[in-house]
């Protein structure tokens, strides 16, 4: 899924596959997340986009904050992602925009499209809602298999910090065009010993300072943590041939201490 819901483009930001983001968690996904115009992901992968090629591929499209706006920009680009009501939200944007993309219901471990494509994107570090390692590897397999030779594979991953025994939690509230007040309670722990971060998050719907509507999302564990040389290591193991891993969304070499580091890698022509 595409974008922590108003958090930064380095968060992850899809369900794992048993919560299948529906209901107010799908409903409130654009409104919480706010504006992201301004994220540093947008015009890196469209670059990316531009120099390898295309068609390509949005996994993890969401209600389509990346490939919405790809489209209207002559890009040609398809979208995947497991959540059925997030991809109906993303067909009624796109009507409004007279678009027409083509989307596609699959979870990225049993990826079976028409492709082939020349770029496979995989924002906002949805790769590490994939907790478990055959899974992982089996997602890997099923990119490879859809990239043109010469094709690239570009995936951020968030450096999750280390665990305390409070965690972090964060309040984020907007208001909807009729008035009503969306608000989100959220507590976030990490693990540095699993690698796994658990999530517990609370969405509401406050009219005149009355709950008139909540639903929770408990995921224990949620997300994967990766180092730089496991991400590597599963790059490789799938057949790529990585020649890139960068600072965010920047053309700087990832270094210790960044939020997140993105690594790009290429199925080789021969």
């Amino acid at each position: 899924m595409d974008g922590a819901a108003g958090g930064p483009p380095g968060v992850p930001a899809a369900p794992s596959p048993e919560i299948e983001y529906r209901g107010l968690v799908a409903r409130t996904w654009d409104l919480l997340r706010g504006d992201t115009s301004a994220w540093e992901d947008r015009p890196f992968f469209r670059r990316l986009i531009e120099s390898s090629g295309q068609p390509a591929l949005d996994v993890g499209c969401g209600t389509g904050r990346l490939l919405l706006d790809y489209l209207r920009g002559g890009i040609d680009i398809d979208g995947v992602d497991i959540s059925g009501e997030m991809l109906a939200l993303c067909r009624e944007k796109a009507e409004t925009l007279g678009l027409k993309p083509r989307l596609y219901e699959q979870p990225m471990e049993a990826l079976d499209l028409p492709g082939p494509y020349y770029t496979i994107i995989v924002p906002s570090s949805s790769f590490q809602l994939l907790l478990e390692a055959p899974v992982a590897r089996q997602a890997m397999r099923r990119f490879f298999a859809h990239l043109q030779p010469g094709g690239l594979l570009v995936m951020p991953f968030i450096v999750f910090g280390a665990a305390d025994e409070a965690g972090t939690a964060l309040t984020r509230e907007r208001k909807r065009a009729d008035g009503a007040i969306v608000r989100k309670h959220a507590r976030y722990r990490y693990d540095p010993v699993s690698q796994l971060e658990s999530t517990d998050e609370m969405f509401e719907v406050i009219v005149d300072g009355v709950v008139i509507e909540s639903e929770r999302s408990v995921r224990s564990p949620a997300t994967r943590g990766y180092t730089v040389d496991q991400a590597v290591d599963l790059y490789q193991a799938a057949g790529f041939e990585v020649f890139r891993i960068v600072s965010g969304f920047t053309d700087d070499p990832f270094k210790p201490g960044d939020e997140v580091f993105t690594v790009i890698g290429r199925r080789p022509v021969a």
